[in-house]
């Protein structure tokens, strides 16, 4: 039977939800492994693979100095695993609003962060959407879906080896292996391309 925190405790971390996403994740890990210490002697058992603290229906907003938010994540549950620092969610919702730069989104079943935040992998029944840069003509909108995506935002980019199915204002491209580079407005499959397109409209 999993036991959850009681809800001073979730309060207490739901009040650090708004530093949550990846770029604030730092902050979350600190705060999860004192909780652990401070309960005094860790128990037995500690350097497996368990998690050690749980949350649900979590939401977290990261805001940029004018107050702006530029990630925001949601997902049905969260652990926290303390050997290595990584945070699993269940139904994650991830974007990025970034001034300058289309939205990007991803959903998916499952997905993990690295305990150094620098990188998140989704799972199953991933969904991604990076918007157009003019909503008149649509320039640039992409969607996308496969079974695994890994995400840096630091670079602002999505990887995936597996096979990718690809819509856009001119047609529907499948491939084995995407790079998608958000800053630099991009998208490079790595092989087995295929698709079909539109004439462009006169």
């Amino acid at each position: 039977m999993i036991e959850y925190p009681s809800r001073r405790a979730l309060d207490r971390l739901i009040g650090w939800m708004p530093i949550l996403l990846l770029a604030g994740l730092a902050a979350l890990t600190w705060w999860l492994d004192a909780q652990v210490q401070d309960a005094g002697s860790r128990r037995d058992g500690n350097a497996r693979h368990d998690p050690d603290l749980f949350a649900q229906d979590v939401r977290g907003v990261e805001l940029d100095e004018a107050g702006r938010a530029v990630q925001t994540l949601a997902a049905a549950r969260a652990r926290h695993y303390p050997d290595d620092g990584t945070v699993e969610f269940d139904d994650p919702r991830f974007v990025m609003t970034q001034p300058d730069r289309p939205k990007f989104t991803v959903q998916a079943d499952r997905a993990r962060v690295t305990g150094d935040r620098e990188r998140a992998y989704f799972e199953g029944n991933v969904k991604a959407s990076r918007a157009a840069e003019k909503a008149a003509d649509g320039a640039g909108a992409i969607e996308l879906a496969t079974e695994s995506l890994e995400v840096i935002p630091k670079k602002d980019r999505a990887v995936t080896d597996r096979p990718v199915t690809i819509t856009e204002p001119r047609g529907i491209i499948r491939a084995t292996g995407l790079v998608l580079d958000n800053e630099a407005k991009t998208a490079t499959l790595r092989s087995e391309v295929r698709g079909t397109f539109s004439p462009p409209r006169r």
